[in-house]
C-alpha cells in the first residue's frame, strides 16, 4: 500500500481503468465520454494526497490516502 500512496498517477491510472471496466461491462454505459469521465472523476477523488508540511526537524512530504490509517511521510 505504501508503495502505491508514493505513485499517485499510478494510482489514478489503475483506478480509472478499474472504474472503466465496471461502467463498461456491469452497468452497461453506451457513452465512453461520459464512462471516461465519471471513472477519471472516482480516481482522482480516491488517489493519495500529497502536502508539505513544516516540522521542527524541516519540510516534509506528507501523503494521506482514504485506504491509510496513518499518514505517510517522506524526507
Amino acid at each position: 500500500m505504501q508503495y502505491l500512496a508514493k505513485k499517485p498517477f499510478l494510482v489514478i491510472f489503475i483506478l480509472t481503468v478499474i472504474f472503466i471496466f465496471f461502467l463498461n461491462h456491469i452497468i452497461g454505459h453506451e457513452s465512453s465520454f461520459l464512462r471516461s469521465g465519471i471513472a477519471s472523476g472516482l480516481a482522482i477523488i480516491l488517489a493519495p494526497r500529497k502536502k508539505k508540511i513544516q516540522t521542527q526537524s524541516g519540510r516534509k512530504t506528507q501523503i494521506t490516502w482514504v485506504f491509510l490509517k496513518e499518514p505517510i511521510f517522506l524526507d
